[in-house]
């Protein structure tokens, strides 16, 4: 049996907690170390835990073969590039970067060194959102004619005010549809594609804060299918993300990547509703994950990845697409 896989998580905030969780759960992989500038713990790391905690990545004493980076969006660049300098298999929190030339920077440096980059859409690894995919790609529902798609969270002003950089375009990256709905822009771009052209509208509504609040974009694609993103942390009390899907052959309605509604004229349902959903992140609260099942699904497949010398299930490639998307959609706003 090969050796674990020996990880080292770059950040110590909520999601570094996260990851400490999920890799307890995770066969083949073992955590050795926390990089963490302030010189803190992540908030679920036993203060008896025997894993070295240090303030940069250069000052680690432990050997590691791969690194969780789990800082802020803006700032995923600067750990890829120190942990691919060093050899070392990457794994970056969502979105791959802000900035289509940081996104290619990253995956650049990453083939160079001949290691592995994966990005942490673990939504993908959804039963449900599988399955859809699945059909989709085998043209089962005919041709789709339109998706809708809305991530309507709530967050107080108390998130955005306790740090310097939440909403702000420089670190964040933007507001909700950069950091709360990246998640399912990755999936409506995993389903359907590029889009051809982008219309939208942004506004910053009911917060202080540098970036929107929330925001319309409508997709038109190349088959003539029409699509729409709403995204948002003003719509009180917060609800689970919703995508509806209108095809030739009937329609289908999901709800926090679980199928809700199938309505599709000769082709069951798929669904697999006795599985987890994955945490929504809807409410005030939702900043923190108390559900890793997902995580746990990335890091099992990125160890596998890493054993078989393959491109892991979210690749920096095929993570690109929904920075390049929210990107889009910012510049159309701007007019």
């Amino acid at each position: 049996m090969a050796d674990p896989l020996r990880f080292l998580i770059i950040g110590s905030g909520n999601i570094a907690g996260t990851y400490v969780e999920a890799l307890k759960k995770v066969p083949g992989a073992r955590l050795v170390g926390v990089v963490s500038r302030s010189g803190r713990r992540p908030s679920r790391l036993a203060a008896d835990a025997d894993v070295e905690v240090a303030t940069s990545l250069g000052a680690v004493r432990t050997p590691f073969d791969a690194v969780v980076v789990a800082t802020p969006n803006g700032m995923h660049r600067e750990g890829i590039l120190e942990a691919a300098s060093m050899g070392r298999h990457v794994l970056t929190e969502k979105p791959l970067e802000i900035s289509r030339e940081a996104a290619d920077t990253c995956i650049e440096a990453c083939r160079r060194a001949g290691v592995t980059l994966g990005v942490c859409f673990q939504r993908r690894m959804s039963p449900d959102n599988a399955a859809v995919k699945d059909l989709l790609a085998a043209g089962a529902l005919g041709r789709v004619y339109a998706a809708d798609l809305a991530v309507k969270f709530f967050r107080e002003q108390s998130y955005y005010d306790s740090a310097p950089y939440r909403g702000g375009w420089a670190i964040d990256g933007g507001g909700p549809f950069m950091q709360q709905a990246s998640h399912q822009v990755d999936l409506y771009g995993w389903f359907f594609g590029r889009p051809r052209s982008i219309k939208s509208f942004t506004a910053t509504l009911a917060h202080r804060m540098e970036a929107e609040d929330h925001g319309a974009a409508i997709l038109q694609h190349e088959n003539g299918m029409i699509g729409t993103i709403v995204a948002s942390t003003v719509a009180r009390p917060g609800f689970p993300a919703r995508l509806e899907i209108h095809a030739e052959q009937g329609s289908v309605i999901m709800e926090n990547d679980l199928v809700t509604r199938w309505a599709v004229e000769g082709v069951s349902n798929p669904s697999r509703a006795a599985a987890p959903a994955v945490h929504s992140g809807a409410g005030a609260g939702g900043a923190a994950v108390s559900d890793t099942a997902g995580h746990e699904a990335i890091l099992s497949d990125f160890v596998r990845a890493v054993r078989e010398k393959r491109p892991p299930a979210v690749s920096g490639e095929a993570a690109l697409l929904a920075t390049e998307l929210i990107l889009e959609i910012y510049r159309a706003a701007k007019g």
